[in-house]
């Protein structure tokens, strides 16, 4: 029983890490779009993501919503 009720809570606990993780990568992929020299399509594409992204979170799903995200910063140049 004590196994189950770790188990729950640390489930739960993930839940709640993805969530809050949500808006602070909304906000990544605002700031670098802001700052960003982009062609239209790639652009676009990063903002539909981030689009899906807000709307996923938005329905409770954040794991989802994380991965979204993250694909959407992923397709930023590096500035190296």
């Amino acid at each position: 029983m004590r196994y189950l009720a770790a188990l729950l809570f640390g489930l739960f606990l993930a839940g709640t890490v993805a969530a809050s993780q949500c808006p602070a990568l909304v906000a990544q992929v605002d700031s670098k779009l802001e700052s960003a020299e982009l062609d239209g399509a790639t652009e676009s594409n990063i903002e539909a993501l981030r689009d899906q992204g807000q709307t996923l979170h938005e329905q409770g799903k954040h794991g989802e919503s994380v991965r979204v995200l993250k694909e959407a910063l992923s397709m930023f140049p590096d500035k190296s």
